[in-house]
């Protein structure tokens, strides 16, 4: 019997979300192959990637006959798909559950308003004056400094897809003029999920604090 194929990642080596769904699988040591979808010359408008995702941007993942958009609903659909122990990531007790969902929508909101637009800004060059976006980064970071001095992870004692849809564009916020010096219970958190068994670096851009 011919063995499946491995599940096929439309995918930006510069996006924090599609390198957040690379990272899942490879904690998963699940197969995926990537195929490159060049932002900067805007394939993701072009009607052959529409037809995957008619919002028109990546991550974007099939696996077999499923076709799927958005970056956090892929983590969730890998991990019922493909963990283990899909309870490790995404806690079945309702609290567990409610907590973890909490940083998730962090992740499309305070964290896409905050340090992902920071680093967009600088990484595209936009004539944007950046000073609310980078006062809504550290406004998120001191949030997160509070909570992970409580407890390791942001859901709890141990990591969870919390910490995998927010882990990408936080390490890599200093990219937006965004300074992580002063918070050292983030910075001990981003050390944490990178001695993960399986971790993958996203791709380093010399720009901003990082230059």
């Amino acid at each position: 019997m011919p063995a499946a194929r491995p599940i096929t990642v439309y995918n930006s080596s510069i996006s924090g979300h599609c390198h957040r769904v690379r990272l899942f699988l490879s904690l998963l040591d699940q197969p995926f192959e990537t195929v490159e979808v060049d932002l900067r010359a805007g394939e993701q408008r072009r009607p052959e990637f529409l037809r995957r995702n008619a919002f028109g941007q990546v991550p974007v993942i099939e696996d077999g006959e499923v076709t799927l958009a958005d970056s956090n609903a892929i983590l969730l659909y890998l991990n019922e798909r493909y963990a283990s122990d899909p309870a490790r990531w995404m806690p079945r007790d309702a609290l567990g559950a409610a907590r973890v969902q909490r940083w998730l929508s962090v992740a499309a909101g305070p964290l896409a308003q905050g340090p992902s637009m920071a680093r967009v800004i600088v990484l595209f060059g936009l004539a944007t004056d950046p000073s609310d976006v980078i006062a809504r980064s550290h406004n998120l970071l001191r949030v997160m400094e509070v909570e992970l001095a409580q407890r390791p992870f942001l859901a709890g004692d141990s990591v969870t897809l919390a910490d995998i849809a927010n882990y990408s564009y936080v390490a890599h916020v200093p990219e937006g003029n965004v300074s992580l010096e002063p918070y050292p219970q983030v910075r001990q958190w981003l050390r944490r999920i990178e001695a993960l068994p399986g971790f993958v670096p996203m791709v380093a851009s010399p720009i901003g604090l990082a230059a």
